[in-house]
């Protein structure tokens, strides 16, 4: 049976700034429809290797292959039409209402969002419509990361990028945007990648897991691997902070 190509591809992209080398040679394919978590810890080079994909950041060496194109020759506005992206800082416009913010990235390519689908949008990540015409600074740290992601499905992309999305968040609101995130990312029929230093939010979204270590791309594995001691020490090294926190949340009450 013949396989598809892959959605994106990596290779071996190198990301250097000056003396440091933030990505040494990354090379690794990712399949249509796949649910991505790349993780490690800060300074590994994950945010740096995500924002290779919509050219924010500019490979050193190697390429970034979108649907077989190097995205380096395609138009950065229609690139980031079909690649949506969620910021760490969600980055929406405090001067732009909630609706204008949303309707931004099809707006650079020359179209207009209808209110409908401003509302649509806005339902689909569990906000009432009626905030559209709401400032930013109206709205709860999680209600403007769901703006944020509202607005990277705008453009109705194939590929979702988020960067430590979730970060900024409290811990029940992160899970239950963690949690509408995949439910997004099955309904939609999306790929997904989201940089994350929380291994276990990626065990529990993702159905691959990319582990990065100074520059490095130093594991590969399913969650259900990784949780069986697969990946190697960095890997393994990631995965016993949760377990670990499990063990002592059971014990603490085995001791009620």
């Amino acid at each position: 049976m013949e396989q598809s190509a892959p959605l994106l591809e990596f290779d071996h992209v190198v990301c250097r700034f000056g003396e440091v080398t933030a990505v040494g040679g990354v090379a690794c394919a990712i399949a249509a429809g796949s649910f991505v978590a790349l993780v490690g810890a800060s300074g590994s080079g994950k945010s740096t290797l995500l924002k290779t994909v919509n050219t924010l950041a500019v490979p050193s060496a190697g390429r970034v292959l979108f649907c077989g194109e190097d995205v380096a020759g395609l138009k950065p506005a229609g690139l980031r039409r079909t690649v949506g992206y969620v910021f760490q800082s969600v980055g929406l416009f405090p001067h732009f209402s909630v609706a204008e913010n949303i309707a931004i990235g099809p707006r650079l390519t020359g179209e207009k969002l209808a209110p409908a689908r401003i509302a649509e949008l806005l339902a689909l990540v569990e906000l009432d419509p009626s905030l559209a015409a709401r400032m930013p600074d109206e709205l709860s740290g999680g209600q403007r990361q769901r703006v944020g992601v509202a607005r990277a499905l705008a453009g109705g992309p194939e590929l979702l990028l988020m960067d430590e999305p979730f970060g900024a968040l409290d811990p029940v609101t992160r899970d239950a945007l963690g949690r509408k995130v995949r439910e997004l990312h099955e309904a939609l029929g999306l790929t997904t990648i989201m940089v994350t230093h929380d291994m276990a939010e990626a065990l529990l979204l993702a159905d691959r897991v990319l582990v990065m270590d100074q520059g490095q791309l130093v594991a590969d594995e399913s969650p259900q691997a990784l949780l069986a001691g697969a990946g190697g020490d960095v890997a393994q090294g990631l995965v016993a902070v949760p377990r670990q926190q499990a063990e002592r949340l059971a014990a603490m009450e085995s001791r009620r």
